[in-house]
């Protein structure tokens, strides 16, 4: 964008891809109302055929594939194909015809609703699903006109399939992109027809992806992957405790290693830069940093975790209040009191953090992979004093997000280091400094009293959540009055009738690391909350956890299918071995619904071993099923990885796992069969899907664990209560 860039104001031909005549083409953006667009220069007239850029938009070349630009950040999560899927299924092409690639950091890139690019919240499919089809209905409708005035012949007559338009009367046919010229001159349609789910083709099927092809044969490039002319490598460490500094560092032994370039510093960081990563690595062991731990010196989590217990002590922000609930508490007949306990949780993508970055006194590049490219833009513009405009981000593919990439601070981290020398850098975080230095899931610390009547209902429900606010650092915006949204999600609101209820939020921010979004974000932790005391109810109470859950969630017909769906495939009920414990989940997360039953058996020294996980599956109109599955699958192993062995934890102010050998993952050979069912739901407004299965694993697996041992779990991770450690 040229810095004679500006806002325009929209108009239906800006919104519906006016077409436009590019290098021989049609280019149309997607139809997103309401939304400011960004025009170049060189683009005031829209019909000169000049360079359009809008949102999300689609390229019918002339010849080639059509290419969608994308807006949303490809982590693995198949969100490429889903969405190319709903641009194909209106545009009547293949998805074999449709390329994509990532978008620029740009306003114009942002979804309709949103206040930024971003992927997160499993949000991509739901603002997608109207926009990209209408996009897609929109060139197909231009292009059967434009196909319509070349033969003389009505419009009704002509039909697109396969990327092609043809008269049925006479069989005259012509591709997509022959067509492309005279399509940038039709008049946008008034009324988009969209197609009728009946005739979908390609929506609702499991193509290959398309992305799989290139991670196959490993021509995917992520942004670590990075290659540019004249390009250096540098390796990045900064203190080990939040809030100190750098007091010295040996930079001639640093710059004997051959292949050692430069040693660059900020006050709290030092970059080795050599020829290769071997050289930078042995550079900065070289270095030996010395360092000021300052004021979190002695910060330990028993400190943390001690504070948390205090400040929960007195009452918060309010988010929801119904009825009487002490009053409702004294007179159940049945009556839990807990404390609940979520660890801080490093995001450990398999991908570490890395840019890779040109700055220049005239502009910078930087190539990266990242959930918030217009953060990443403002982060390296505010660290070199650019103009924003003379800022390029590009995008890649993403190896692993999982919220951890929604925050730039790495990026302008790099920026910083980069503008102190003249070449192109590509920086790395090694994975002991992606560990060590994440932006952590937030520690919880959960109070909740709770009752039953004598006939099952719930008397009395007070849930008090302590924790970090992401949102306030985040999102500020998002705060209402000091109540953070997230922090009460899947909390404030569950399935179940609870005439009598508190929700409380107590804002507690430790000092020693920072806090940050992670997969699942408020509901992975308040599920387990409120489905883990959902089954202390039922058990203290003699009734089985499934059918209570289906007689409090009675008014959530969608919530009963699913329990129905789950009990029959999972054998819900009957008889187990010794050992051996069957736990359920019910959640409404991200406008999706799932029911979950884990399977577990502990073995006499405690070994856990998870036998299987169903999962029944709600989200509305389904578009990529192998899609859906994947993601449950995913979610569930990552969320059962969490919940067995992970927690980051501090002595001396410095977090004390540093790889996969003290922060483990789960092995291949414990993972369970897992069995997805989904139940589509064409009537139903369309959910997200990516964080769902992480939000059920822990509940579920709690659960189980109790059914099969007695031995109630409030506090993750799990396996070292049973006398297992980590490793």
């Amino acid at each position: 964008m040229s810095e004679k860039a500006k806002i325009v104001s929209p108009s239906r031909r800006a919104f519906i891809g006016g077409a436009l005549s590019v290098g021989g083409g049609l280019l149309l953006p997607t139809f997103l109302p309401g939304l400011p667009l960004i025009q170049t220069a060189q683009a005031q007239d829209a019909l000169t055929g000049s360079l359009f850029k809008p949102n999300a938009f689609i390229r019918v070349p002339s010849q080639g594939a059509i290419i969608l630009v994308m807006s949303h950040a490809e982590m693995g999560q198949g969100i490429y194909t889903g969405l190319a899927m709903l641009l194909a299924e209106e545009l009547e092409v293949g998805l074999d015809q449709v390329q994509v690639e990532a978008a620029p950091a740009d306003p114009a890139y942002i979804d309709k609703g949103a206040s930024e690019e971003e992927t997160g919240g499993s949000s991509s499919t739901r603002h997608c699903w109207v926009s990209l089809r209408e996009a897609g209905a929109a060139a197909r409708m231009m292009l059967i006109a434009a196909a319509a005035q070349r033969w003389g012949v009505e419009a009704a007559g002509c039909k697109a399939h396969e990327g092609r338009v043809t008269h049925q009367a006479t069989g005259q046919s012509l591709s997509y992109g022959a067509l492309a010229d005279l399509a940038s001159h039709q008049p946008v349609p008034e009324k988009i027809t969209l197609k009728s789910p009946a005739d979908f083709t390609l929506i609702g099927t499991s193509p290959r992806r398309v992305d799989t092809k290139a991670k196959t044969n490993g021509s995917a490039r992520f942004g670590i992957d990075a290659q540019i002319p004249d390009m250096k490598v540098g390796r990045i460490m900064a203190c080990p405790v939040k809030g100190g500094h750098l007091t010295g560092y040996n930079k001639q032994a640093a710059l004997a290693v051959p292949g050692v370039v430069e040693v660059v510093t900020l006050p709290d960081a030092i970059a080795v830069i050599g020829d290769h990563m071997w050289a930078a690595i042995k550079g900065l062991e070289m270095a030996s940093p010395e360092w000021d731990y300052g004021k979190n010196s002695t910060t330990s989590t028993e400190d943390i975790i001690a504070d948390m217990k205090k400040a929960s002590d007195q009452s918060g922000v309010t988010a929801v209040k119904r009825g009487n609930v002490q009053n409702a508490l004294r007179n159940a007949h049945t009556r839990v009191n807990a404390v609940y306990e979520l660890p801080f949780l490093a995001h450990a993508a398999l991908e570490p953090i890395n840019t890779t970055l040109h700055i220049r006194p005239d502009g910078a590049d930087v190539w990266v992979g990242t959930q918030v490219p217009g953060r990443a833009r403002q982060e390296v513009a505010d660290a070199t004093g650019l103009l924003l405009e003379k800022v390029f981000i590009h995008n890649h593919l993403i190896g692993g997000g999982f919220g951890r990439r929604l925050d730039s601070n790495s990026i302008g981290q790099a920026a910083r280091f980069a503008k102190q020398v003249s070449y192109p850098v590509k920086l790395i975080w090694t994975r002991e400094e992606d560990i060590t230095q994440d932006q952590f899931r937030p520690y919880y610390y959960d109070r909740v009293s709770a009752g039953l009547t004598n006939n099952g209902a719930i008397s009395g429900w007070h849930h008090r959540t302590t924790g970090s606010s992401v949102s306030a650092r985040w999102s500020p915006s998002d705060m209402d009055h000091g109540l953070d949204p997230d922090a009460v999600e899947g909390a404030a609101e569950t399935p179940y009738t609870m005439p009598d209820q508190l929700v409380e939020f107590v804002r507690h921010e430790p000092d020693a690391l920072t806090t940050l979004w992670w997969r699942g974000v408020g509901p992975t932790h308040n599920v387990f909350v409120v489905e883990s005391m959902i089954d202390e109810l039922a058990h203290k109470a003699g009734q089985d956890p499934l059918a209570l859950r289906k007689k409090l969630a009675a008014h959530q017909p969608r919530a009963i299918k699913l329990l129905d769906e789950v009990a029959k495939q999972s054998g819900w009920g009957k008889t187990l071995p010794d050992g051996h414990g069957m736990g359920v989940a019910l959640h409404y997360s991200f406008e999706t619904w799932a029911a979950t039953v884990v399977e577990v058996k502990v073995e006499k020294d405690g070994q856990i071993h998870i036998l299987s996980a169903h999962s029944a599956v709600d989200c509305g109109p389904v578009v990529f099923p192998d899609g859906v599955v994947s993601q449950i699958q995913g979610g569930l192993i990552f969320g059962f990885t969490m919940a067995l062995y992970n927690e980051i934890t501090l002595k001396n102010g410095r977090v004390e796992q540093s790889n996969f050998h003290n922060y483990r993952m789960m092995r291949l050979s414990e993972a369970p069969d897992i069995h997805v069912h989904i139940l589509p739901n064409a009537d139903a407004k369309i959910g997200g899907i990516g964080e769902v299965g992480t939000v059920a694993a822990a509940p579920a697996l709690a659960n189980a664990l109790f059914a099969a041992t007695g031995k109630r779990l409030r506090r993750i991770p799990f396996a070292k209560q049973f006398g297992k450690d980590a490793v």
